[in-house]
């Protein structure tokens, strides 16, 4: 049976780390390129090694950059100068489930009328502290962006998240998972619609349109050090998203940039202008919040908070 989230466009996600890049403005700016791709939203982790995290995410400037970001900070100076893409923190280290790292997510979901999610762990199983995520918020609580993982970690994922990170190097692989995480997600009560999963790719997109070995751009991507990366042009990336999404592997695709400025760029400018102009993505936000980009209903007993 096809679902509702196979009929529609696929969703695509990107991850705007800059490793080694400690300046706010660099990464605000491929916030705003994405933005500009119509991307459902970026991720970041969380690099800080000072304070804990939402720095600088209150009223006033607040700290310069130090000797590491705080995602959650970085994300909230991003507000100001983006509209619609959604912003998905990890947060990590000590404060990763605790009140501090919670109340930051919330507040940056209430300055973005909406638009926050939050990259949880599962790799231990059960998360505790979930709770916490479902206070007033405008979308009842700040999307779930969970990694798939064997074993309990995909069942708390299919149990708790919204939104699933499945590392695959196949179509078939994708499709399995996907199955198994939606049939974990009816199990646990849930109805498999409200899961989107994405496959997690590590992107190399600087051959232009020839792939450095024969089969890796249309063949799709290879094991590697990072996990699945594809190596190869941006007319074959945009032939494996609309390919996997059309057969119902996947819901769609996070796209982790090598180089990130340049492959983000051709990703925005390449794969994703091809796609629009295909019919196969969206060309503009029909909605403000992150749960209506990834298509999610607001959840069922929420109390909404105040939206302008």
């Amino acid at each position: 049976m096809t679902s509702s989230s196979r009929r529609g466009l696929p969703h695509l996600a990107a991850a705007v780390d800059l490793p080694g890049e400690y300046e706010f403005g660099a990464h605000v700016e491929l916030i705003r390129l994405a933005e500009r791709g119509g991307l459902d939203f970026v991720t970041l982790d969380d690099t800080s090694t000072g304070a804990g995290p939402g720095a600088g995410v209150g009223p006033g400037p607040g700290p310069g950059p130090g000797p590491g970001l705080d995602a959650v900070a970085v994300l909230s100076r991003a507000v100001a100068d983006t509209r619609r893409v959604g912003l998905v923190p990890m947060v990590t280290g000590p404060y990763a489930g605790s009140a501090d790292g919670e109340a930051a997510v919330a507040h940056l979901d209430r300055v973005s009328r909406g638009r926050a999610g939050r990259r949880i762990d599962v790799s231990g199983g059960e998360p505790s502290h979930l709770a916490a995520l479902t206070g007033p918020s405008p979308q009842g609580h700040a999307v779930r962006v969970a990694d798939a993982i064997d074993g309990p970690a995909r069942l708390a994922a299919a149990r708790y998240a919204d939104v699933v990170l499945a590392r695959v190097t196949s179509r078939a692989q994708a499709r399995s998972v996907r199955d198994q995480l939606r049939a974990d997600a009816a199990e646990s009560g849930r109805e498999p619609d409200s899961l989107r999963v994405l496959a997690a790719l590590s992107i190399d997109l600087g051959d232009g349109e020839h792939a450095a070995e024969p089969g890796h751009g249309g063949g799709g991507p290879r094991r590697s050090a990072r996990g699945p990366l594809y190596r190869g042009g941006p007319v074959d990336l945009a032939d494996l998203i609309a390919s996997w999404h059309r057969d119902g592997a996947v819901d769609g695709f996070h796209l982790i940039p090598v180089e990130p400025r340049r492959d983000l760029e051709r990703l925005v400018n390449g794969t994703v202008a091809l796609l629009q102009h295909r019919g196969l993505f969206r060309t503009f936000y029909p909605g403000g919040t992150l749960r209506e980009h990834l298509g999610l209903a607001r959840p069922v007993g929420q109390i909404a908070g105040g939206r302008t």
